[in-house]
């Protein structure tokens, strides 16, 4: 029993240490992003760059989504209490999504800009431009390199590290556009990257709207089959039936399983180890760690009973009345 408690022990502290982590890395992620969208946003305005202005605007998307996922990651490691009887682990998802939705406004807006820029073309500084792209490009590289080994498992810092991967790829069209623009004067460069940028970020985003939606709606994992695990759990010798299966994701890293069964089971005993078995038998294959199983004894239809007179031989019947 105590060795039971002190791994439980073990297992939540390196639970709380790994937030701990995630929360230090988001933090030193929006600093970076912080400091640097007051550099690309000032130089895009004296350097008339389109593409630096809609990378600034994505880089403050990218800030606030970095400070919802913060706040997210608070109120998810709350316990459950109250009406929350599930906890706050949802909170988690609803950022991504919003995330996700966010990447779309902003691809939608730098495409508006691009047309309005293509129409009313403007002088731009090619070299203060390309200065700033290569900063940029530096500074997602490191926010990249800093959020990489914490997303497997988290949906939240997933759509986080998308953010910043669509503002790696928007600083090298940017230097791209700032060298066409320095060297032959191609101002349509810049509205060209604009385009590209917009569409590999709204592109970026709908696996993360699709994804979250799916946990909002309920469906199951993309990884499990109900059909496979109905099949599987009928396999078992004792289950009659299996009715009322529902799988569904409550969060990334967690899914949820609950079902009802018929089984043949004499005695408690027995229905107590099958149930057992099953449990086990659904964490191990399906790697589902919240079961939730009622097994409900079959029983056979009785016979409807018949008159008495049916019971009796025919023949001896018939030769009593004859000899009567």
């Amino acid at each position: 029993m105590l060795s039971l408690e002190w791994c439980g022990c073990e297992h939540d502290s390196a639970k709380v240490l790994n937030n701990q982590q995630k929360s230090k890395v988001l933090w030193l992620t929006v600093g970076l992003l912080a400091v640097f969208f007051v550099a690309e946003w000032s130089v895009g305005l004296w350097s008339q760059s389109l593409s630096l202005q809609a990378d600034a605007g994505h880089i403050l998307s990218d800030i606030t989504a970095l400070v919802i996922s913060l706040l997210a990651s608070f109120l998810a490691q709350q316990p459950a209490k109250k009406k929350a009887t599930f906890g706050n682990q949802r909170i988690e998802v609803l950022a991504a999504l919003l995330n996700g939705l966010g990447l779309l406004a902003i691809a939608t807006f730098i495409i508006l800009e691009a047309i309005q820029r293509w129409q009313h073309p403007a002088a731009i500084l090619g070299l203060p431009m390309l200065g700033i792209a290569v900063l940029g490009l530096i500074v997602n590289l490191l926010n990249i390199t800093l959020l990489h080994p914490h997303t497997h498992d988290d949906l939240n810092l997933r759509g986080a590290l998308l953010h910043v991967i669509a503002d790696t790829a928007s600083s090298v069209g940017v230097i791209i556009a700032a060298i066409a623009v320095h060297l032959w004067d191609w101002w349509w460069a810049d509205v060209a990257i604009s385009l590209v940028v917009a569409i590999f970020t709204g592109l970026s985003a709908l696996p993360l709207v699709q994804e979250s939606l799916k946990i909002f709606l309920e469906y199951a994992p993309e990884s499990i089959d109900p059909l496979e695990v109905e099949i599987s759990l009928k396999s078992f010798p004792g289950v009659v039936q299996v009715e009322k299966l529902h799988i569904w994701t409550l969060s990334l890293n967690k899914v949820m399983l609950c079902a009802n069964l018929t089984v043949e089971c004499t005695t408690i005993q027995e229905r107590d180890r099958l149930l057992n078995k099953l449990e086990n038998h659904i964490r191990q294959t399906f790697n589902i760690a919240e079961i939730t199983l009622q097994l409900t004894s079959y029983k056979k239809t009785s016979l409807i009973p018949i008159h008495p007179l049916f019971k009796q031989d025919l023949v001896f019947i018939l030769s009593h009345n004859k000899a009567n």
